[in-house]
């Protein structure tokens, strides 16, 4: 029988490339939930977050990512987004739609902005007119979808398996 020895804090790997991810967020209801997404997209090895509307971290939810993550502030989600654009990033955003993609079977581009809605409201149609992907996370009972948080670290860690150095 093999033997586990506990290892808390283990140094984070390290990446060949550094990652060409932006987490781009709506407007937040919440600061916890915008903590809770700046710390695992710190843990994923992202680097820049752009955060539209009144956008403050709670340093006792985001720890490290507080002083790791470049956060952009501004006060409208369109134009973000088509500056993204400009910069040669895919538009993905983290919604239910008609037409979005089962995450489990999407593919990403390297040079991606994941786009994340509101927790009561989403991303609001002027923004899904300026997306080139729209990706969901199933869900196999009730509620009817995961917490903004909670889906944004799923999304996170799923582009992380598919670009795993970088």
């Amino acid at each position: 029988m093999e033997e586990f020895e506990h290892e808390r804090h283990k140094p984070p790997r390290e990446l060949v490339r550094q990652r060409e991810l932006v987490v781009v967020c709506a407007p937040m209801r919440s600061n916890i939930n915008l903590s809770r997404i700046a710390r695992a997209a710190s843990c994923c090895g992202v680097t820049r977050m752009i955060c539209c509307g009144p956008a403050k971290l709670d340093r006792k939810i985001a720890r490290d990512a507080a002083d790791t993550i470049e956060i952009e502030g501004h006060r409208t989600l369109p134009p973000v987004l088509e500056k993204l654009r400009g910069e040669g990033y895919r538009l993905v955003g983290l919604e239910q739609t008609s037409n979005s993609q089962d995450l489990h079977h999407y593919t990403f581009e390297r040079r991606t902005a994941l786009v994340i809605g509101n927790e009561r409201t989403g991303l609001t149609d002027d923004a899904l007119k300026l997306l080139h992907a729209v990706v969901e996370i199933p869900v196999w009972g009730l509620p009817y979808s995961y917490n903004v948080a909670t889906a944004t670290s799923m999304c996170l860690y799923e582009y992380c398996r598919q670009f795993p150095d970088g």
